[in-house]
């Protein structure tokens, strides 16, 4: 399986349509962060409506995010590299001192690879399904 159309075409369900208002956090997501902020600086990368610092001001985990390279305020959408580059150069990282961390191969594991960038597969909602199938599909 390749994500969440096809797993909701493999057991023949609507896909639903994407609601800003069914947003929750992981129960473990502030923990998480204040354990990783310890020793890393974190940033976010991701395909969001306009809002997105206060999205995550008011689930009370922007304080533990030094940058923020969303899709609405930069002008390019997951997986184009380009907004990975912008959070690079906003993190003034190199590629290889970065790590990325997300849950969908397309649009997370495929463009940071290409870039240079450590990888980590989170297996977490619809994207636990992917089928890996090529080499640069493979989360380090």
């Amino acid at each position: 399986m390749r994500g969440g159309k096809e797993v909701a075409a493999y057991f023949n369900v609507p896909f639903p349509e994407w609601s800003p208002q069914l947003e929750v956090l992981y129960e473990d997501t502030k923990g998480c962060l204040e354990k990783l902020r310890e020793k890393y600086r974190i940033g976010v990368i991701a395909n969001q409506n306009p809002g997105t610092n206060k999205r995550l001001r008011t689930f009370g985990i922007l304080q533990y995010i030094d940058v923020v390279a969303a899709s609405s305020d930069e002008g390019f959408n997951k997986p184009d590299e380009r907004l990975f580059e912008v959070a690079l150069q906003k993190a003034n990282c190199r590629p290889d001192q970065a790590i990325m961390i997300g849950d969908r191969i397309d649009n997370h594991i495929v463009p940071a690879k290409r870039l240079g960038m450590k990888t980590i597969w989170i297996r977490q909602g619809l994207g636990r399904y992917w089928s890996i199938r090529r080499k640069d599909e493979m989360p380090d």
